[in-house]
């Protein structure tokens, strides 16, 4: 199994202040020094959402549920910049319950977001629906008051559906089908979440351990509870562990701390 105190001590070894305010928050709960949060939130525009690079023109679907995810990591999905990012992804959801880049981005986006690709398209209202599900269930977990954006997700839903073939397959990454699984799970779409989690799970002995965890982290942010899936991403996790407490990432020596936070995140 996982050895989490390796882990620990490979990112307060290896991370920087944000990193270790993310471990200090995983660990115990504790809240970031606020300037922290302000380094995150500092480049989202007055619409709501983040842009793609740096002070860019337009904001990007990508980029803000990028930023989401920081800011969950750090206990920070509530409070005015999320409620405006929210907003803003519910502002820019088309028609048919999808999500694309801005047309303005394709010169730069990578191959995941590009504008107009069935692909991207897929992935992209996947993440989106998910990081909305997650933002609702941070505000009312119990599920006290209607969701702010039951008809948002509930689109979204109905469009992913559509989108899986016969065999629980989809016709787009990786990342998506783990995303599409929390977002159908949220909006009790609980058969057509299990037949994804199925394809995931035959899946996983081929699975990078960045992908691993990113996928188990996912699918317990969503209540999914400790099913045979996430049980079979800690034992395989706990195989590819490094003797140094950390794992490799699929991008580099630069974002093996990002993955062994991500780790912890999967397995706390």
């Amino acid at each position: 199994m996982v050895d989490i105190d390796a882990a620990i001590g490979y990112v307060v070894a290896h991370g920087d202040p944000v990193e270790r305010a993310r471990l200090s928050y995983l660990r115990t709960g504790q809240a970031p020094d606020p300037q922290v949060i302000d380094r995150i939130t500092a480049g989202q525009s007055e619409a709501g959402g983040w842009p793609a690079t740096h002070d860019g023109p337009v904001d990007s679907v990508d980029a803000t549920c990028f930023r989401l995810n920081e800011l969950d990591d750090l206990g920070g999905l509530h409070g005015e910049p999320v409620d405006r990012a929210l907003a803003w992804l519910a502002s820019v959801q088309r028609r048919d319950g999808t999500w694309q880049e801005s047309e303005t981005l394709a010169a730069e986006a990578p191959a995941w977001a590009m504008p107009g690709d069935p692909e991207a398209t897929l992935y992209l209202t996947a993440v989106a629906g998910f990081w909305m599900t997650v933002a609702e269930f941070e505000a009312h977990p119990q599920f006290d008051v209607p969701a702010r954006y039951g008809h948002t997700l509930g689109a979204a839903a109905q469009w992913v559906v559509g989108q899986l073939r016969p065999d629980g397959t989809w016709p787009s990454f990786l990342a998506a089908g783990w995303h599409a699984a929390g977002l159908l799970y949220g909006q009790q779409y609980f058969y057509e979440s299990a037949r994804v989690q199925l394809v995931l799970g035959d899946r996983l002995p081929d699975m990078e351990p960045a992908d691993i965890a990113s996928m188990a982290a996912a699918l317990r942010r969503v209540n999914l509870g400790d099913d045979w899936l996430l049980q079979s991403a800690r034992k395989r996790l706990g195989e590819t562990q490094r003797t140094d407490g950390g794992w490799d990432s699929a991008e580099g020596p630069n974002f093996d701390v990002n993955t062994t936070l991500t780790v912890l995140r999967a397995c706390r």
